[in-house]
């Protein structure tokens, strides 16, 4: 029998080191075996369950317990901290790269790689409150997925490697198992700061949207009533995606929600009705408008509603509100009737009742049986108008006359039915993402709430989504919405298809679907929008403190990524078009058409500046170090109160920044 020698003795190795023994931690069992008996006695703490034990002593006495003072709030373990991190500053820069975008000098899109929570903090330089819509779809928290872990107090160095992204274990995102017992809180703490951030940036009309399922649905809501407040909710939609969940021990979700709230409710129904298009009914009239263009080549009205009805029949997707309007009048307007019963279980009042009389019969209608829905005057006002339709004879009962170019929209429901994702679509792009939002969701939501010149903010942008619906709905409409969508560059699997057709990250994957998505939708519509957007990533500075303005040797800040630092400093939009000039041979960026003019050129002069203000812009920026000491005396006179040379043509004053 061969004899084998022991593993922890073996010479060649040496003796092995003992692994440690971990015991269990009993005071955790314990605590979980309390919380079967007392589930509302134990809670998250900062290492797991933790006992709440003024609600434990109020459970096990026949009497009240006196304590701390009782109030409403929601809180959890590291709530101060989340605080703490929407308010620190970003120490960080942008940094453009032209390279990676489309149409960068006149584009109004911007692609934001980097965490999302600094990039919220820069965001709120210059665009405070300019944001109609945020439509975000976070980590759902199941227990498989991956959350920020965000950490406020980390050096430099560590947060340079960080913002990577390519390593689970070093990097910002991490996974929460359910056994962690900090499982709510962790995902707490990393959504608090970044709605709180959001907030800043909406209009005072303007609106979040927020995808979630079943396992944080409770704490989102207490959260967005704690940042944008209860009565700021404008409700739940309950999306039906038609599929239950078949993996569930539990009752089977088919369903997710979406949460939407306004900045300020009273200013959003000022300015916006909340309702949404009828869908197709442009496709409906189109068609009736086509159709009644027989009328000229000898058709009837009658042959034309029968080709109209024909047509509403054949269209599957149509719902039967939509296939309601089936008839077309002699003015060639879709229109339906409505009854014109009293709506109410209690009967009508007397006026309620007044015969109708039939126009071609002379003899009274029938009347329903609780009366008519309006009194007698407005009947009479709805027959003057023609508004009224009237069977063959007295015994069908009339109906009020609908006319759908009247009523194009609708309220939003509090249930939304769509079973169909976007696999298809990303297939027909050649793009590999898993569980992509849905384009024609997306789309919706912008139609109710923006306008058609709007700004939407995505800042967990995933497979970019959200600029392929902002694309696609301005080539329906001629809009001129502009998109900012945040992107965390975070590392594709290893084995998935993404990695294996060359997308090192999910930042990667969205670049390029925008791409495509673009040269698609021009291809088939050619709408003349804009279908560029402009990469920009965000960077820790290679010295904390370090001045961007400076020309110290071996920092690599360009002078384009000092202009976009500018920028935010002054409170500029990024999406303002630059254009690369020259002035009396000096390099100039010409920033929203003379909005600004900045040069970051060395040896300038007095004479230099002041060509510059007779071009007529808002403000100009020059470089103080690359004045002489005597021009700088007199550049800050000629800008100074009272000085024409700092005036543009309308009178009003040129700001100078030296840098």
């Amino acid at each position: 029998m061969e004899k084998k020698e022991n593993p922890s003795t073996t010479p060649s190795q040496g003796p092995k080191k003992l692994e440690p023994i971990e015991t269990p931690d009993l005071t955790q069992e314990k605590i979980a075996m309390l919380r079967e008996i007392f589930p509302n006695c134990v809670t998250e703490g900062e290492d797991g369950l933790a006992v709440e034990w003024e609600t434990l002593r109020q459970e096990l006495s026949p009497n009240l317990i006196e304590g701390h003072a009782e109030r409403y709030l929601m809180t959890w373990p590291g709530r101060r901290k989340a605080i703490l991190g929407s308010a620190l500053p970003a120490k960080l820069f942008l940094r453009p790269i032209e390279a990676q975008s489309v149409d960068f000098e006149n584009t109004a899109n911007l692609y934001i790689e980097g965490d999302n929570l600094d990039a919220l903090k820069m965001l709120g330089l210059a665009y405070f409150e300019c944001v109609k819509m945020i439509y975000i779809d976070p980590p759902y928290n199941t227990g498989n997925d991956f959350i920020y872990k965000d950490d406020f107090k980390a050096s430099a160095k560590e947060h340079k490697l960080k913002s990577q992204q390519i390593d689970e274990k070093g990097g910002r995102l991490v996974s929460n198992p359910q056994s962690n017992g900090r499982f709510h809180s962790n995902w707490l703490s990393m959504m608090y700061p970044r709605l709180k951030l959001a907030k800043r940036l909406l209009s005072k009309d303007g609106v979040i949207l927020v995808n979630i399922d079943e396992h944080e649905f409770a704490n989102l809501s207490k959260i967005m009533d704690d940042i944008f407040g209860e009565n700021n909710s404008l409700g739940v939609i309950v999306w039906d995606k038609r599929n239950p969940k078949g993996d569930s021990r539990k009752i089977a979700s088919q369903h997710e929600y979406i949460f939407s709230y306004a900045r300020n409710i009273d200013e959003l129904v000022k300015k916006h009705n909340v309702q949404r298009p009828k869908k197709n009914a442009t496709q409906i009239i189109a068609k009736a408008v086509r159709l009644f263009g027989d009328i000229k080549k000898g058709k009837s009205l009658e042959e034309i509603n029968k080709d109209f009805r024909s047509w509403l029949s054949k269209q599957d997707k149509f719902s039967g509100g939509e296939k309601s309007y089936s008839k077309i009048d002699e003015n060639g307007r879709v229109y339906r009737g409505v009854s014109m019963a009293w709506p109410n279980d209690n009967s009508a009042p007397s006026d309620y009742r007044i015969p109708i009389l039939h126009p071609v019969t002379k003899k009274q209608c029938n009347i329903p049986s609780k009366g008519w829905r309006y009194p007698s005057a407005t009947i009479q006002s709805l027959i003057s108008q023609g508004l009224i339709l009237f069977g063959e004879d007295e015994n069908t009962q009339p109906q009020r006359k609908y006319f759908l170019d009247e009523n194009m929209y609708e309220n939003v429901p509090s249930v939304l039915y769509y079973g169909g994702s976007d696999s298809d679509l990303l297939k027909e792009l050649g793009i590999q993402f898993n569980n992509p939002k849905v384009t024609e969701i997306c789309k919706e939501h912008i139609s109710i709430f923006t306008d058609k010149d709007s700004l939407i903010l995505d800042f967990f942008s995933g497979s970019a989504t959200m600029a392929q619906a902002v694309m696609e709905l301005n080539a329906e409409d001629g809009g001129n919405r502009r998109y900012i969508l945040v992107q965390l560059p975070e590392a594709t699997a290893a084995e998935s298809e993404a990695r294996k057709a060359g997308y090192a990250t999910i930042a990667e994957i969205g670049k390029e679907r925008i791409r495509r998505a673009a040269q698609k939708i021009q291809k088939e519509t050619g709408a003349e929008i804009d279908y560029g957007f402009r990469v920009m990533r965000l960077e820790e500075r290679e010295k904390p403190g370090h001045d961007l303005f400076s020309y110290e040797e071996g920092i690599p800040i360009d002078e384009l990524t000092r202009l976009f630092q500018l920028m935010l400093s002054k409170g500029i939009p990024l999406h303002g078009k630059v254009k690369e000039t020259r002035v009396r041979g000096k390099k100039v960026y010409d920033v929203d058409n003379r909005y600004l003019l900045a040069s970051f050129e060395d040896k300038i002069d007095l004479a230099f500046a002041h060509e510059l203000a007779a071009l007529g812009p808002r403000a100009i920026s020059l470089l103080e170090s690359s004045l002489g000491d005597q021009d700088k005396v007199n550049i800050k006179l000629s800008f100074g109160r009272g000085s024409s040379r700092g005036l543009r043509p309308d009178g009003i004053p040129i700001e100078l920044w030296l840098l």
